[in-house]
């Protein structure tokens, strides 16, 4: 994988911290088809009064021209809040996904590199190959969802997980750059709009540096009951 991507700036240690690959029995859930949109998060603040603006928003603005763009540019912190007062407007218990969550949906169950298969193509996510280098509206690349239907979850924009950053069951801890400047910090997959197609592999393990051009947005995770 390092040699497949390293005409990308890929090093060792970001592929390591995937390694080894595990297995793992995940309680029913469902996700959502979209991130949490622009007009979405608005509606949040407005009704809590939240002090987080999305630094993204020019000059602390709501961008009427992107409503149904994914929010980005927020804190883990801030979605965390968001699924908590989502919860209490539904009576539902929405929160982040878990990584695992997360990836066994962008994978297929474990079956591709990409939401859409084992081979990035073009025209199928927003991804720094695209050339946009801004953001797009919930779900303009149908060709690049899942089998299921889920959109978005390659390129457009970074998504938090639940999680935080830790080895996988006997791996190594990775010090890498990211985790030096940062410290302990939240796992975020899927790749972005200002990244490359190898953020946007179904198993690779990212997270926010604190710069605007990591574009971190998030969807939502509920767990449910299996049917009897």
């Amino acid at each position: 994988m390092v040699a497949k991507y390293a005409h990308l700036g890929v090093i060792r240690e970001w592929i390591e911290k995937e390694c080894p690959q595990y297995s793992v029995d995940l309680p029913s859930f469902g996700i959502g088809k979209y991130c949490v949109t622009n007009a979405e998060y608005r509606d949040f603040l407005q009704d809590t009064g939240f002090d987080e603006l999305p630094t993204s928003w020019e000059f602390g603005v709501f961008p009427t021209a992107k409503s149904n763009h994914p929010v980005y540019t927020v804190s883990a912190q801030a979605a965390d809040a968001y699924c908590t007062w989502l919860s209490g407007k539904t009576g539902r218990q929405f929160r982040l996904p878990t990584e695992q969550e997360w990836e066994c949906v962008a994978s297929n169950g474990g079956q591709t590199e990409f939401p859409w298969g084992d081979t990035y193509q073009d025209g199928l996510a927003n991804t720094a190959e695209a050339g946009l280098y801004r953001s797009t509206p919930v779900g303009v690349f149908p060709g690049g969802c899942t089998a299921l239907g889920v959109c978005d979850l390659a390129g457009n924009v970074e998504e938090y997980t639940a999680s935080d950053y830790a080895p996988y069951p006997d791996g190594h801890r990775i010090e890498d750059d990211l985790l030096i400047r940062e410290g302990p910090y939240r796992i975020a997959r899927g790749g972005s709009f200002t990244r490359f197609s190898d953020l946007a592999r179904s198993t690779r393990r990212h997270g926010r540096y604190k710069k605007d051009i990591y574009v971190m947005g998030f969807r939502l995770a509920e767990s449910v009951e299996r049917a009897q």
